[in-house]
């Protein structure tokens, strides 16, 4: 048994996730990056960190097989399969108003962080800071320079990538609500993302 869920386009959901509890994350419409967010359970203190993830994994991009890492270290998520073509981002900060702002968009504009605190308002919990998000499906380019320079996705419809918990957790997954610069495809068009649970064993 499973349970799958749509996040709609621009928005989050939280998941509560056991020990050895699976997820698949994955783009039903098209090219979509998905801000991911974790958080271990009963002590949100202890989250997932991209830059404790790059150190112990000695990479920029995860890859299948290894693990994304906490603030104190420890394993929380296991990647386990990837049918995308890999391009993953762990170091672009999540989207906030200011972004927008700073875009010329100083109106209200739905963005990752939001996200991620309405969904963990939802399960009754407060995020003790703003983590810096796993970008699944985020193409940053790396200039010979040091430049950045976001991409299109290279993702298509139906790729996806799973994940096993490694600790008791909350995931969060925000369908990016980008659609200024070309985070979620060429056509600035946000889209869609699905969450499927697979039963704990």
């Amino acid at each position: 048994m499973s349970d799958y869920t749509i996040i709609a386009a621009g928005h989050g959901k939280a998941f509560r996730l056991g020990r050895n509890q699976r997820a698949t994350i994955g783009l039903p419409e098209g090219p979509q990056v998905a801000d991911m967010f974790a958080f271990a359970v009963p002590d949100l203190d202890e989250f997932l960190s991209t830059q404790h993830t790059r150190s112990c994994a000695q990479r920029l991009s995860p890859v299948v097989g290894e693990a994304f890492y906490s603030n104190r270290r420890r394993p929380m998520l296991a990647f386990e399969s990837d049918s995308s073509p890999g391009a993953h981002d762990l170091l672009l900060s999540a989207c906030d108003q200011e972004r927008y702002t700073l875009l010329g968009h100083p109106a209200p504009h739905r963005n990752c962080v939001a996200n991620m605190i309405e969904a963990l308002a939802e399960l009754g919990l407060k995020p003790p800071e703003i983590p810096g998000p796993v970008n699944l499906f985020e193409n940053v380019a790396i200039g010979a320079d040091g430049s950045l320079v976001i991409e299109p996705p290279l993702a298509a419809p139906g790729d996806c990538v799973t994940l096993r918990a490694l600790m008791d957790l909350v995931l969060v997954i925000s369908a990016c609500p980008m659609d200024i610069v070309p985070t979620n495809g060429a056509d600035l068009r946000p889209k869609p993302i699905f969450v499927e649970r697979a039963d704990q064993r």
